[in-house]
């Protein structure tokens, strides 16, 4: 019975991995692509073009951050003139608002309890604009959150990309505390693997690139032809993209347009955080995931990008569930006895054997991050390896947060940004 036991547990991990190996062997061949365009000189167009845009940050409660972002960006390389800088100071009981008006934006406040969320302040900014600026004719919208810090020349870089004619272009997002431990660690090497291994082989490859959050460039046209911002699920981001992606838009990415933002710092935090984007994946599955499916198999232009985006919300998360519930049913079997003459240590050996697999597979995506965005990364280079190894177990408090969001109420809630340095700290 032992041995029965642990051999069917032991085919059942190995199958599981080879399921998400087949799944997600294609993000190798993006790695390769990645590391070889790393190799290369690029040759960037000039599309200098001058654009009119507007920036759109979505705030609450920060005081202490959204002065050093607004610095940031009237310290930009490309023309002030072109830009217009614009707040919603959104449920805010701290002086955020007096702040950005201080630092020379031009900030609404809203105030609605019912309504709580990045999607529907951005949507609140967006009418107003509409009706009041409406001479101003935008060509884009930057998205940005109050916390983030901007390269001097990230808005110029991000014009030249758009002048390619890509109509939503996303950025390399980088952390401004990286170095404060193995938690906002673990966040910003997720996010640099995303910029690099994921979304610059999409971009070098043809296909379309996915926003993350906050730091991307939205042409005025979309957002005229959708009447404002119409995403409002816990990942609006996610939302945004595969919703472009179904309608025929190509994403784009800027690797040389560099923005800094910050990790949450105490687990709790970062738990909840991840809990609403977990419960968020679910959401976006709820609602897009039958449309993916048909969009994947019509073999149109953006059906390797439904497969893509397809990849990114569901066999993951499945895969895990699955997997946790079968090895942890047969483990709590074992240790209460349920199973008759079956030992705890061999059980314990093969559940141990699948998680070291797991482990060696997120280690050497850290490590291959990390070496490759060396220079990016702004702490001492002991910090840089050490959360390589940290990164992994990181990685793995994602099963019980996507197990609980099956079942948890999720609402939006601020996580408090608290490290505030200019860009020039950051650097």
């Amino acid at each position: 019975m032992d041995s029965f036991v642990s051999s069917f547990l032991h085919h059942f991990n190995f199958v599981t991995f080879l399921i998400f190996l087949l799944f997600y062997s294609y993000q190798f061949v993006y790695m390769l692509v990645a590391l070889k365009s790393k190799r290369k000189k690029r040759n960037v167009a000039n599309n200098h073009h001058p654009n009119k845009y507007a920036v759109i940050i979505a705030a609450r409660n920060e005081e202490l951050v959204i002065g050093e972002l607004i610095k940031s960006i009237r310290k930009q390389s490309y023309s002030q003139e072109y830009v217009d800088i614009f707040v919603i100071a959104d449920n805010c009981t701290d002086q955020t608002a007096e702040v950005a008006k201080q630092a020379g934006a031009i900030v609404r406040e809203r105030f609605n309890k019912n309504q709580i969320g990045k999607g529907y302040a951005l949507d609140f900014m967006f009418k107003i604009i509409g009706n009041e600026y409406s001479s101003k004719e935008y060509d884009g919208y930057f998205i940005f959150d109050a916390d983030n810090l901007l390269d001097e020349n990230y808005i110029a870089e991000m014009n030249r990309t758009f002048n390619q004619g890509y109509r939503v272009v996303t950025s390399y997002r980088n952390s401004k505390n990286f170095d404060q431990n193995w938690i906002t660690a673990g966040y910003a090497i997720w996010f640099l693997h995303e910029a690099e291994y994921l979304n610059l082989p999409r971009m070098i490859l043809n296909t379309s690139c996915a926003i993350s959050g906050t730091g991307f460039l939205v042409h005025s046209d979309l957002i005229k032809k959708n009447g404002g911002w119409n995403y409002h699920l816990l990942t609006e981001d996610i939302e945004f993209s595969i919703s472009q992606i179904l309608k025929g838009e190509k994403i784009g990415y800027c690797q040389d347009a560099v923005f800094y933002d910050e990790q949450p710092i105490t687990f709790r935090q970062s738990w909840r955080q991840r809990l609403r984007w977990a419960k968020g994946f679910y959401q976006v599955l709820s609602k897009y995931g039958k449309d993916l499916m048909r969009c994947i198999f019509t073999r149109n232009q953006n059906s390797f990008s439904s497969f893509d985006m397809s990849m990114t919300i569901m066999p993951a998360m499945i895969l895990t569930n699955l997997s946790i519930v079968v090895n942890g049913l047969f483990y709590l079997a074992v240790l209460f006895d349920v199973l008759e003459d079956v030992g705890v240590s061999g059980t314990t050996l093969v559940i141990m054997r699948s998680i070291g697999m797991y482990y060696c597979v997120m280690f050497l995506m850290a490590l291959i991050t990390t070496i490759t965005e060396w220079r990016r990364i702004h702490c001492a280079g002991w910090k840089k390896i050490a959360y390589s190894f940290t990164f992994p177990f990181f990685m793995m408090t994602y099963i019980p947060i996507a197990i609980v969001a099956l079942f948890k109420e999720v609402e939006w809630k601020q996580i408090q940004h608290t490290v505030v340095k200019s860009i020039d700290e950051v650097q």
